[in-house]
């Protein structure tokens, strides 16, 4: 990578916070351009789903933040990528878990690991996250054991103490993880987060809801929030296995989420050549494509620089390229450079 571009990059790490203050979330992009979504916060200079990504992520510009959504034993929910969090958090260190590591099988593969809902919250208010990838993101290891696991509503009191520090309103962008498992373990997402969302009376500036299953997404369709609907690039969602994502990002498989959903997240690659973007846009949908990354493995081929997997490439030439496509959202691992792309 040239010296020059690797400066850039990391000089956009230093914080843009005050030009973040023109743009203000809302259900849909922007005067200045798509919504820059905070990926967990700001994972890509942070350890995910802690209290400092995401003041990071804002700090430097993102609309919204996302949260991944698990319950607890005790039906709390916690934010963390998965439910199996021997990557996220120092468990396995910890010798007085050491008997509630177990296989389970989770959408019907088996997992094994410790998992949210053997522990009670005061149990997990004792763990402390540890970056999820440590190969490719060596430097954020030195916040390393610093936070502790957070809650959902301590996402909110979070967003809304953040809104009030940049003067523009941060949304929170819940994702049901794996709904169908914690349905049939009698942990259920939607009543918890249907009940946070009323109880702090989010409305459709504050709180979009995502998940990968429809059935999720139609549990909350009373609750007066944007409804996004999120699409892998294989198979389809577990709630309904006769159902594609490829069948799902057609014309016709659009213009279904639309009956339910406002927006659809697809994996990146398949909004890249293709009509997804005006299809979706055709459908009544707003788009906001996942997930964008600095580091060149994550890159198309022709934005990559240098020799590394781990270096990084030309990400600012990658959101040129899909914000030209016409995307309402990007949902980013590296907020900073996806506002400062979008003020280019």
């Amino acid at each position: 990578m040239q010296l020059g571009r690797r400066s850039l990059l990391l000089a956009a790490a230093a914080g843009t916070a005050t030009a973040a203050t023109a743009h203000p979330a809302a259900a849909g992009a922007p005067k200045g351009g798509p919504l820059v979504i905070g990926h967990r916060g700001a994972a890509g200079w942070r350890p995910e789903h802690t209290a400092a990504s995401y003041t990071y992520a804002v700090q430097t510009g993102a609309d919204w933040i996302e949260p991944d959504l698990v319950p607890t034993k005790d039906h709390v929910l916690v934010v963390r990528h998965e439910n199996e969090i021997s990557q996220t958090t120092d468990v396995a260190r910890r010798p007085e878990f050491a008997d509630r590591r177990t296989t389970k099988t989770v959408d019907g593969r088996p997992v094994t690991g410790w998992f949210t809902e053997d522990f009670t919250l005061a149990e997990l208010k004792t763990l402390r996250a540890v970056e999820r990838l440590p190969a490719v993101r060596n430097r954020n290891t030195v916040f390393d054991g610093r936070e502790e696991i957070m809650t959902f509503q301590e996402v909110v009191d979070l967003a809304r103490r953040l809104s009030r520090t940049y003067g523009r309103t941060v949304a929170v962008f819940p994702e049901t993880k794996h709904p169908t498992y914690f349905r049939s373990i009698g942990l259920p997402l939607e009543p918890g987060l249907a009940a946070a969302i009323r109880r702090n009376r989010l409305g459709r500036r504050e709180c979009v809801v995502q998940s990968f299953e429809p059935t999720s997404l139609k549990r909350m369709t009373d609750l007066g929030v944007p409804l996004w609907q999120a699409l892998g690039t294989a198979g389809g969602p577990y709630d309904l296995p006769s159902t594609t994502y490829r069948d799902m990002m057609t014309p016709a498989g659009l213009a279904e989420i639309a009956q339910y959903a406002d927006w659809i997240g697809p994996d990146k690659s398949s909004a890249a050549g293709t009509s997804l973007v005006a299809d979706a846009h055709a459908a009544g949908l707003r788009i906001g494509p996942y997930t964008f990354r600095a580091e060149n493995q994550f890159l198309p081929a022709r934005f990559r620089r240098g020799s590394g997997a781990n270096d990084f490439g030309d990400a600012f030439a990658e959101y040129a390229l899909y914000y030209r496509m016409g995307v309402d959202a990007v949902v980013t691992d590296f907020p900073d450079l996806a506002v400062i792309a979008r003020r280019s």
